[in-house]
């Protein structure tokens, strides 16, 4: 089993299909619109492209009373991040697909359970390994 999991690393990586990234940049960013809630802002209130995707405190909540497990902080999504690391690809693919956590339970709100086709899941990760 060793042997196998060293000739795997061994291996090139296969360069990302430019339209996969693409589609996976349109869901990110014009349907889920991650960087709404995983991007911080400047001081102006606009999202800093400079850190896009890298995690950010939130600035908002319910009005009424907040859930006790509510979030005020989102995850850097770019890969290599934490998250990735904890995760893996496959956790992350589950995650995109089904809507659960590695632990089978759905995220903490506000965090909205996404439940993509496995292609557009595909997209989404790839775009987020392209993010530097």
């Amino acid at each position: 089993m060793r042997c196998i999991l060293v000739l795997l690393l061994a291996l090139p990586l296969a360069a990302a299909d430019p339209k996969l990234i693409e589609r996976g940049k349109y869901l990110v960013e014009n349907v889920a619109m991650c960087g709404d809630c995983h991007t911080p802002k400047t001081e102006k209130g606009v999202l800093d492209r400079s850190k896009w995707l890298k995690g950010a405190v939130l600035d908002f909540q319910p009005l009424g009373a907040t859930p006790p497990n509510w979030k005020k902080t989102t995850p850097d999504l770019t890969a290599g991040s934490r998250l990735w690391v904890k995760w893996g690809e496959l956790s992350m693919l589950k995650y995109l697909t089904t809507g659960l956590t590695p632990k089978g339970e759905p995220s903490a709100p506000p965090m909205p359970a996404y439940k993509f086709n496995r292609a557009d899941a595909e997209a989404v990760l790839e775009y987020l390994k392209s993010i530097k």
